[in-house]
């Protein structure tokens, strides 16, 4: 499936990028469960990964209300953001995903978005070495209301230009099919294209 081309039936191609573009989940679990357990709070890999697409000050709210324990999402998630990149360099990419967004540049116009925050998306994919493949990045910085709400990804559809209805979307996450559904996109889960193991 990733390795048609999509230039036919789409007019521009939309990216998550953590679990989608970079295979960072794994390295984002260590940074959330290491930052959880300074605050007593526990966050099952189950749910961590249910939570995908969320920006991380509500990840910290949510469970923070269920768990009974008061903390302060935005302090929680400089330090779990500052985990996150000190694991950077463990980061690998997911190459069936980032095959398709090498063989369609310049050919259709691509955005990243993300529910990540611009200065680690920026450093994965500088990591990656795939920025220049991208018209334009969207972060979670840029929209009030993040995944599943479909605001990420419309607003990506128009720094490109591009109706969002003609647009696909690769994506890892439940929340990230619903906002892309929400949008009027057409995705493609990428999540069986992860390594084994």
């Amino acid at each position: 499936m990733l390795t048609e081309d999509f230039t036919d039936k789409f007019d521009g191609l939309i990216f998550d990028c953590d679990g989608t573009l970079s295979h960072s989940m794994p390295l984002h679990y260590v940074a959330w469960r290491e930052t959880m357990q300074t605050y007593g709070i526990a966050f099952p890999e189950g749910q961590f990964y249910s939570m995908g697409g969320m920006p991380s000050e509500k990840i910290i709210a949510v469970l923070s209300e269920q768990q009974g324990i008061d903390v302060d999402s935005d302090e929680a998630a400089v330090k779990k953001e500052a985990r996150f990149a000190e694991l950077i360099d463990q980061l690998t990419t997911l190459d069936a995903v980032v095959d398709v967004a090498r063989r369609h540049h310049g050919k259709l116009p691509m955005a990243v978005a993300s529910g990540g925050i611009r200065p680690i998306i920026d450093r994965q994919l500088a990591k990656m070495g795939i920025t220049e493949l991208f018209g334009s990045i969207v972060t979670a910085e840029d929209t009030e209301k993040h995944k599943p709400e479909p605001d990420v990804f419309l607003e990506a559809a128009r720094q490109l230009g591009v109706d969002p209805t003609k647009c696909l979307v690769f994506e890892d996450s439940p929340l990230g099919f619903e906002a892309a559904e929400k949008a009027g996109m057409k995705w493609i889960d990428v999540r069986p294209f992860y390594p084994a193991g």
